[in-house]
């Protein structure tokens, strides 16, 4: 069992503190210098005046040492600071800033080296010249994970002019850093208003011209529906004009998202939680700037977070908040305590967007009772990542017994899934099982296609 660092032993308490806050060590030149004097003195050895070389060239780096550890820049005459963005986007490089001050009144060469999360990609070892006064310098990184980290500690080597010793300290600068979900589609959505929406270079299906809403009276075009013909507009106008329909507005959008263990699988370097998230917020950024309201509801064994139905573009912040620090848990799942919460909390009907694995799906006795419950008053659609270990074990060739084992067993468990969509099909709730770089096209397009033929 390890101690508190608060208890330890006062004098190891002191070493740690020695050598990580006020230690000094040789520089590379000096040990060339004393390994150099090793064949001086063999050859002084040899010319029977061994001793005085000796102790002449050992005094004379002991007295260049003294004169280096003297001349060093004292600790107190630094000062440095981090300068960090206030959020960052996940796997996006970034520009984290030092800024140095230098009170000595004389150049110090230095070794800078950040103490970044684990997550985060390592740097090497800053060096450079700090001059008298204030200096700016920069490096980029990155982090692999969404969360909040806390950044503390800055490690600073430097020497004097000989060269011959470093003095090592560290400073404190305790600041803290969000990332946030890759949020680089939803920005491209918002920035977006024109009649079709585009997401990694694909056209997706074009915002709904039809429903029950009244939008506006503009020209009419060879492909509009005659019915809808304003003729007094026409009148006035001396053109034909028509009158355009929008999907009804102020429809409810509850996204739902598991945090349990299978969630936490990774697929392209991102884990499962990481792209139905970023999917998961950008379909409600649609969903917001098409007038509905989104609310959110996160859970693995036990509800971790639910945001009620808001509206505009603000609320967007609000969802983005509340799911950027969400992690998979070491625990299975239990959609159905999710969907009974849900049905306490959500009275009005509501499209219900549930983000999950398929094996929950398959596994989960009771989820199939309350999808059932849930379908009277609210319209389902579920999504989980196909699987493409899974996909390409159904597909390689059956070159001996053991490989033809593997094909059928993939086969089999592929046949289950589809088996499970077709009886959620058939009961009126849309099950996708979509690859993960077709995940947010697809829950877009379904939400789109949903408003545009009034299933709300």
């Amino acid at each position: 069992m390890t101690t508190s660092s608060t208890r330890r032993w006062r004098l190891f308490q002191f070493l740690a503190e020695v050598l990580a806050d006020r230690f000094v060590l040789p520089t590379k030149r000096l040990i060339i210098l004393v390994l150099l004097g090793t064949p001086l003195a063999a050859t002084g050895f040899w010319l029977d005046v061994g001793y005085t070389m000796f102790w002449l060239y050992n005094g004379l780096i002991l007295l260049a040492s003294v004169i280096d550890w003297v001349t060093l820049s004292k600790r107190s005459d630094l000062a440095i600071k981090r300068i960090l963005p206030e959020q960052i986007d996940l796997g996006q490089r970034f520009s984290i800033q030092i800024e140095l001050d230098n009170h000595s009144g004389q150049s110090v060469a230095y070794l800078l080296v950040d103490d970044l999360p684990l997550s985060f990609e390592g740097t090497a070892p800053i060096a450079g010249k700090l001059d008298t006064g204030q200096t700016r310098i920069a490096y980029t990184t990155r982090a692999s994970e969404r969360g909040e980290y806390s950044f503390r500690w800055l490690y600073l080597r430097w020497h004097g002019k000989i060269g011959l010793w470093y003095r090592q300290s560290r400073f404190s600068c305790e600041q803290s850093l969000k990332v946030f979900p890759d949020l680089s589609a939803v920005r491209g959505y918002l920035a977006s208003m024109q009649e079709s929406l585009i997401v990694d270079g694909k056209k997706i299906m074009r915002k709904a011209k039809s429903g029950s809403e009244f939008h506006a009276i503009r020209e009419y075009v060879p492909d509009d529906d005659p019915r809808f013909i304003n003729w007094s507009a026409s009148a006035r106008s001396r053109k034909l004009m028509t009158n355009q329909y929008r999907p009804e507005h102020g429809k409810v959008i509850m996204i739902v998202i598991d945090c349990g263990r299978l969630m936490g699988v990774e697929l392209d370097n991102k884990t499962r939680l990481d792209i139905s998230i970023e999917a998961a917020l950008t379909v409600a950024a649609v969903a917001l700037r098409q007038g509905d309201q989104v609310g959110l509801l996160a859970y693995s064994h036990e509800i971790k977070a639910y945001i009620p139905p808001g509206k505009g573009l603000r609320h967007l912040h609000t969802l983005v908040s509340a799911t950027y620090d969400l992690k998979s848990d070491f625990v299975e799942a239990d959609p159905a305590k999710a969907l009974e919460f849900l049905h306490r909390q959500q009275k009005r009907r509501s499209l219900i967007v549930l983000f999950s694995d398929m094996e929950n799906y398959l596994v989960e006795d009771q989820l199939g009772s309350y999808l059932w419950r849930m379908r009277r008053t609210h319209l389902l659609l579920l999504l989980s990542l196909a699987d493409p270990l899974l996909h390409g074990w159904s597909h390689i060739e059956s070159a001996n017994s053991r490989l033809a084992f593997v094909k059928s067993v993939a086969q089999r468990f592929q046949l289950d899934r589809r088996a499970f969509q077709q009886k959620m099909t058939g009961a009126g709730i849309q099950v996708l099982d979509v690859p993960a770089d077709q995940m947010t096209l697809t829950v877009v397009n379904t939400y789109l296609e949903i408003k545009s033929r009034e299933a709300l």
